[in-house]
């Protein structure tokens, strides 16, 4: 299939002009999937505080804590990763996204503003800034599913693709809840995991549904990837990711099931099947969007810039992600596992005489 490509543009796959641009296509995808996953519990989370019992919100977003700052490092790096490496397409792509894009930026200023503010806030103010946190990861997890929506009907005016975007952004916000409630299960034990089962039973089948919707109107909306899909070399592939995708929602669902009626025995696995699920929607957008930045439009080449910039860009790169990839390596390795809240110290008058 690349060399075909290759051939296609007229160039040999050893030409810097051919595969350079694949590369960074390639690493784009890659921060694109680490900031949905690794961000998406964090999403997720913020946006059950709405839904939480206010005694429960502050265990919430301690539990994030730890992985605040690395989680804002994804969007970022993704953005000026795209916008440099491919300055042909970022104007004709982010230019069609006004209205997602200010959604998402709303979301992401106003989530990190809230969490920051509320740890420096006085105790009667801190519920306020919470309250801004959970609207903040409302705005962004809708902003995903309407960004979404409109690169799956390539942009695409019209009432019916309005209604299309709603619908799928109020399903990327259930696949986030399903997300953050999956990784409260792991996390946590007590009223907050019990509550957190009955938050994912009822986002799980509102992601299904999102899932498919995505995948119907991705087929129908476009005959190049129909095809694909169903008459090209992979569809043995395709076929078994959707099988295997229809397994991990019913895994879910039943995973959940028996954690109200029996026990809690498999706590991870609700996170891991999501996870998958994750992984899953997106190999599947990228291989349907594969070589087009948008579809029957631009593709990797027409949108790259030169292969000297791409050198610059690269030798950047190399030297920037290394550190960043074993950053948030360090970071991420505890995200897993159930967590036990810190002890407050004894200040009673005892513990104050042994002193």
């Amino acid at each position: 299939m690349i060399a075909a490509l290759a051939v296609s543009l007229g160039l040999s796959a050893s030409d810097p002009g051919f595969w350079m641009p694949l590369a960074f296509m390639a690493l784009l995808f890659a921060i694109i999937v680490a900031g949905t996953v690794l961000d998406g519990f964090d999403v997720g989370v913020g946006c059950l505080a709405l839904f939480a019992p206010a005694a429960l919100r502050p265990r919430m977003l301690s539990l994030l804590s730890p992985w605040r700052d690395a989680n804002e490092f994804w969007l970022f790096l993704g953005l000026g990763l795209f916008v440099t490496a491919f300055p042909n397409a970022w104007g004709s792509v982010l230019g069609r996204l006004y209205l997602p894009l200010t959604m998402l930026a709303l979301g992401v200023f106003l989530r990190s503003v809230s969490f920051e503010m509320r740890l420096r806030a006085p105790h009667e103010l801190q519920a306020r800034w919470l309250f801004g946190f959970a609207i903040g990861s409302v705005l962004t997890a809708l902003s995903h599913g309407v960004l979404l929506a409109r690169l799956v009907v390539s942009y695409e005016p019209g009432l019916p693709y309005v209604w299309f975007s709603v619908f799928v952004g109020l399903c990327g916000l259930a696949a986030y809840c399903l997300l953050g409630a999956a990784w409260l299960i792991m996390r946590e034990a007590g009223e907050l995991r019990a509550r957190a089962v009955m938050w994912g039973r009822r986002a799980v089948r509102w992601s299904a549904a999102g899932a498919v919707g995505v995948s119907v109107v991705l087929a129908f909306a476009n005959s190049g990837v129909f095809l694909k899909w169903s008459d090209g070399p992979h569809w043995p592939v395709v076929a078994g990711l959707w099988i295997l995708l229809l397994l991990c929602f019913v895994s879910i669902e039943m995973c959940l099931q028996r954690m109200i009626n029996r026990s809690y025995r498999t706590t991870a696995l609700p996170f891991m099947m999501t996870l998958i699920v994750f992984l899953i929607v997106l190999g599947g957008l990228g291989y349907s969007f594969f070589p087009f930045l948008v579809l029957d439009d631009i593709t990797i080449w027409d949108g790259a810039a030169s292969a000297d910039s791409l050198r610059l860009v690269l030798a950047g790169s190399i030297v920037a992600l290394p550190v960043a990839l074993i950053f948030n390596i360090w970071v991420y390795w505890r995200m897993f596992g159930l967590s036990k809240a810190p002890q407050p110290p004894d200040f009673d008058g005892t513990a104050v005489d042994a002193s």
